[in-house]
């Protein structure tokens, strides 16, 4: 199973009402066909409600677990809502000063 079909299982113990997990590897340095390594978690979740910023972020650090470990995933965007603060997009994610040049 790939990182990012994990990844998007563990998030759904914080039961999203949105969910997306875009695998932005391909935007960085060392990138190969195949590689996952960067990815943008875009999640809107109840169990968010009262929770500071960190508070949320340190949820889904809990939730991808051992994913984040060297080997794995090595950087994750996160993006966490309430119901309320949801737009309907997120950020879009900057330019990796390592990125393949075109």
């Amino acid at each position: 199973m790939s990182l990012e079909q994990q990844l998007i299982e563990r998030l759904q113990t914080l039961t999203p009402i949105y969910l997306e997990v875009v695998n932005e590897s391909a935007g960085h340095g060392g990138y190969f066909p195949g590689k996952e390594s960067h990815f943008k978690v875009s999640i809107v979740s109840d169990t968010f409600n009262g929770l500071r910023l960190v508070q949320r972020h340190q949820k889904i650090y809990a939730a991808a677990g051992d994913l984040l470990s060297p080997g794995k995933i090595h950087a994750l965007a996160i993006h966490a809502y309430v119901a309320t603060e949801w737009t309907g997009t997120a950020p879009a994610s900057p330019d990796c000063a390592h990125a393949p040049k075109s």
